[in-house]
């Protein structure tokens, strides 16, 4: 195939764009954060199931705890009850087994009373455990959101600098004749599509061609197009190319 070497020139532009709006469609699909978001995803559940393990757990202890609290109250009641029935009994045998149950209710409520500081110790460390749990979810959360937050900025970013290098591509490729167009289009589904050639160096694949195939292309007439060796790009010839 021949083209003006001019024409041949703009394909580096054209390659240039394209590598551009590769690298934008890659922001856009696959934002930087994106693995970080998995992660805190994965995160935030496991948190979430820990959480809801602690707060069984803190709720069952203040449960054991009300109903601690229900029977010292109860016992209190009795004991009382049974006070004003000692203070007004008149009857020795009565008043003897009154005194009985009140000590007997008085070790009861002091075993209630321990057992129920015991319990209360127990929801506070329970309380305590929940919420440094529901700290740490609120820190992922908030890694999470900003993080989502900024993943859309820039998804949003690249698609917009996509649409833009997307028209700079349509300008700049009116001016290629078609047939040259397409042939660069075939490359490009597997290599750069048209680099420089640079002192030797094809600056699609940085592969530095053999003296031979060096050779070969100096001699080409300059509105030939010619290819790497290597990668099969299109090989531009500028003042950059030397000896």
């Amino acid at each position: 195939m021949n083209a003006s070497p001019e024409h041949q020139r703009i394909l580096l532009d054209v390659a240039d764009l394209d590598r551009r709006i590769a690298q934008a469609e890659r922001a856009r699909t696959k934002p930087s954060q994106a693995a970080r978001i998995a992660e805190l995803v994965a995160i935030r559940q496991e948190q979430l199931r820990e959480l809801t393990a602690l707060t069984g757990t803190r709720d069952d202890v203040r449960t054991e705890l009300t109903r601690l609290e229900s029977d010292v109250k109860l016992v209190e009641q009795r004991r009382a009850r049974d006070a004003d029935r000692l203070a007004t009994s008149t009857n020795p045998k009565d008043a003897q087994a009154l005194e009985h149950e009140i000590a007997s209710l008085t070790r009861r409520q002091s075993d209630l009373e321990d057992i129920e500081l015991d319990v209360m110790g127990r929801v506070e460390d329970a309380d305590a455990a929940v919420a440094a749990q529901q700290a740490l979810l609120a820190t992922t959360t908030a890694e999470g959101t900003a993080l989502t937050a900024q993943a859309k900025a820039d998804v949003q970013a690249a698609t917009d600098l996509a649409a833009q290098l997307a028209r700079d591509r349509d300008a700049v490729t009116a001016a290629v004749p078609a047939p040259l167009l397409a042939e660069y289009t075939r490359r490009a589904s597997n290599s750069a599509g048209a680099a420089l050639l640079t002192r030797g160096t094809c600056e699609g694949c940085r592969i530095l061609l053999p003296g031979t195939d060096i050779n070969d292309i100096r001699n080409a007439p300059d509105d030939l197009v010619v290819s790497c060796p290597e990668c099969g790009c299109i090989l531009v010839r500028t003042d950059e190319t030397g000896p």
